[in-house]
């Protein structure tokens, strides 16, 4: 199945900004972050097509994944 993968900030950083893969049919938001080499602790927030999502939530065929990492300062 196909995902469109989006990625902001730093996991741009020797990757991509937004990029469509190939993942096969039970693949994970997890999966796809170890598969990206992006430390799953690192991640702050998780969208599908705009909406809220989980590390464990299954991903389906056309779903528009985006991460963001976790944001520092003070």
């Amino acid at each position: 199945m196909w995902i469109t993968v989006k990625l902001f900030a730093n996991f741009r950083e020797n990757r991509f900004k937004e990029a469509r893969r190939q993942y096969p049919p039970g693949t994970t938001v997890g999966d796809v972050a170890t598969d990206l080499e992006i430390d799953p602790g690192l991640i702050g927030m998780i969208f599908i097509h705009g909406r809220a999502a989980e590390l464990d939530r299954v991903l389906g065929e056309d779903d528009v994944l985006a991460l963001f990492p976790l944001l520092g300062g003070g």
